[in-house]
């Protein structure tokens, strides 16, 4: 991913970091729509889950709680929050394994993975780095394994359209429209072919849609 270095913080500022959590849970229903995400992946005992931009840990701490007995692993490029959802970890005694990474390559091998869930992360991609987190998480996946992702989209009426220029003013216009001309789930559809809207959830700032792709592999009859 060419464009890493140039991650945009979850806040857009780095100084803002600290009081990313406390926000989201303002101006959004985010226990109720990260509850959904967990809920829709139908966890077993044996799963191995892959937290794709887990940010300050809060859905992985949510799932690792509900689902003690599965491995949950967590990936982000921005070491502040890492440091921040470190610090949590440490206060729920959790065995989550988070890593930085610098956005290129995921560290993780092939077929690793029976779910990869993410949250609120993709709108911070331009289109061309959401293309190659898409394939990235297709590679570690493993066959049959699913892809859950929850961020914002098409607006669903006026006030959240209006509630997601604040996002835009703070993330760019440029990831963002991207999600607004539902471009994320033209994405996902191109790249994992098998792909579905399982809920959508209003907020404060937006629209937040909860998609589904399944990893298939083609054979030759």
């Amino acid at each position: 991913m060419a464009e890493s270095k140039n991650y945009i913080p979850a806040l857009k500022y780095d100084w803002l970091t600290k009081v990313y959590d406390p926000v989201l849970q303002f101006t959004m229903p985010e226990k109720k729509f990260k509850t959904a995400l967990i809920q829709q992946m139908k966890i077993k005992p044996d799963d191995r889950i892959l937290d794709f931009g887990c940010g300050s840990l809060t859905l992985s701490i949510m799932a690792s709680q509900m689902y003690p007995q599965t491995q949950f692993f967590g990936v982000d490029i921005d070491e502040k929050i890492i440091s921040i959802a470190k610090e949590k970890l440490s206060k729920v005694a959790l065995p989550i394994d988070v890593q930085q990474y610098d956005g290129n390559r995921l560290p993780y091998p092939d077929n690793s993975f029976d779910h990869v869930m993410s949250s609120l992360v993709f709108h911070h991609l331009t289109l061309r780095q959401k293309y190659f987190a898409l394939e990235e998480i297709h590679r570690v996946l493993k066959p049959s394994g699913q892809l859950h992702i929850a961020d914002f989209g098409k607006p669903d009426g006026a006030f959240q359209r209006f509630g997601f220029y604040i996002v835009q003013l703070l993330d760019g216009f440029q990831t963002t429209t991207d999600n607004v001309e539902n471009l994320l789930a033209k994405a996902i559809k191109e790249t994992f072919q098998k792909a579905e809207e399982t809920a959508h959830f209003k907020s404060m700032v937006g629209t937040v849609r909860l998609i589904k792709a399944r990893k298939t592999t083609n054979t030759i009859l």
